[in-house]
């Protein structure tokens, strides 16, 4: 690999809280020296490029993605996925396993890595799941999904709903120090709602679920975390309540981190609109006072990682009915500058946005990444945090096209994504 040198950066590193100017020298993959201040200047033959005071930071590393592949690729290849990651300067994956078949056993966590690894763009990682063909009753081989590389366990959008079934997935996982991850989500309060609960709802004839059901399911999960001394990541908390839950759980000592979608950071539930399905969302969108209090979980560092909840579907699936509209969004592409909203409308520092994009998810699943130091892999963005971006859905490298963002005028281009050393995206 050819060494590359970036200069005149203005460096931001949440691990170290650096903001302010300097260089990176990266060669063979690895990033070789961390210049801060200025007057850097790039060795002979080496490639250099100005960034002319231009952001330099860690990679985002998303660890919500879905795909279509395997069994259903017209949604989303992993191929098309790793492109819209690349342009959006998301540097690392993570696949959920609900595919078809469910990624649910060791050849299944291998097929991902090797078919990932194969395309040369970004790192593909993979979560497995928790229980078998996520039945949400039989046990999955998490031990050997551990050894061939999956990152943590979940069920994704299904609900472990059988406390003994989950009980023993936190105590196997427990037992070598894996993750365990749970939406927390009252499975009958939840039942066929597609909003939440309120006048909205009502006026709009939705079926809601009350804000409370994420909560009591929140209970539930962390006092089995109490029994087991599991590791656990709340899935998406959308609710200023389980906020509440989730810092006292803190508090007490336990190993608990969560994680929020970008969505439920940047819309709230009067997005919904006239039935707008691309704001068709699970969790649904809630009140403005929730993604408040959101906002401030990030700001205090209660956030451990912001994902784009990246959930591909096609266009048939979401022009129907509201409440029978496949639920999700893409985001893979659009995340950088959704998540620089907070920054220009919400005060929130860039360190303080760029930590649960890149430090946080990347000290959660222990991957070598989020950091800007000698050593660590060559996984690096430029982005302009105020060139304006008007988001079209239709020019987006998703197959799907599903993006709530789409006509909005966001803020935060991406110059360039180096991947292992590599430049996979090149928007300069």
């Amino acid at each position: 690999m050819s060494a590359i040198a970036i200069l005149n950066a203005r460096l931001l590193d949440p691990a170290t809280d650096y903001d302010g100017p300097g260089a990176v020298l990266v060669e063979d993959g690895r990033i070789t020296e961390v210049v801060h201040g200025g007057g850097a200047v790039a060795p002979a033959g080496v490639m250099a490029i100005d960034a002319d005071g231009l952001c330099l930071s860690p990679g985002l590393i998303d660890i919500r993605v879905k795909t279509g592949e395997p069994g259903a690729e017209p949604r989303e290849t992993l191929k098309s996925a790793s492109l819209s990651a690349a342009s959006g300067g998301v540097t690392t994956i993570v696949i959920q396993p609900d595919t078809d078949p469910a990624i649910d056993d060791p050849a299944m966590i291998d097929f991902i890595l090797r078919r990932g690894a194969a395309l040369g763009l970004v790192n593909v990682r993979t979560a497995g799941a928790a229980t078998k063909a996520r039945d949400g009753v039989h046990m999955a081989e998490i031990g050997l999904m551990d050894e061939a590389g999956a990152l943590y366990f979940t069920d994704v959008d299904r609900v472990i709903a059988n406390t003994r079934t989950l009980q023993r997935v936190m105590s196997y996982a427990a037992a070598f120090n894996a993750l365990v991850s749970c939406r927390p989500a009252d499975p009958w309060l939840s039942e066929g709602a597609v909003a939440t609960s309120g006048e909205l709802a009502t006026r709009l004839g939705l079926a809601g679920v009350p804000a409370i059901a994420e909560r009591i399911q929140l209970e539930r999960d962390l006092a089995l975390v109490e029994q087991t001394g599991a590791r656990f990541l709340v899935d998406q908390i959308s609710t200023e309540g389980a906020l509440e839950t989730l810092a006292r759980a803190r508090a007490k000592g336990l190993e608990v981190s969560a994680s929020v979608s970008i969505n439920h950071l940047c819309f709230n539930e009067i997005d919904i609109g006239d039935y707008r399905t691309f704001y068709r969302l699970d969790p649904p969108l809630r009140p403005e006072s929730d993604r408040q209090a959101l906002i401030e979980a990030v700001r205090d560092g209660l956030i451990d990682a912001i994902t784009s909840a990246h959930a591909p579907a096609p266009a048939e699936d979401k022009r129907r009915p509201f409440a029978e509209a496949t639920p999700g969004a893409v985001g893979l592409e659009t995340l950088l500058p959704a998540a620089l909203t907070l920054h220009h409308e919400d005060g929130l520092e860039l360190l303080d946005i760029l930590r649960p994009l890149t430090q946080g998810p990347a000290t959660l699943l222990g991957l070598e990444a989020g950091v800007l130091a000698t050593g660590a892999p060559a996984d690096l963005i430029l982005f302009d945090p105020g060139a304006p971006v008007v988001v079209d859905a239709d020019a987006l490298k998703s197959k799907s096209k599903n993006s709530p963002f789409d006509g909005r005028r966001l803020q935060g281009r991406v110059l360039l994504t180096v991947v292992g050393g590599r430049i996979v995206h090149d928007a300069r």
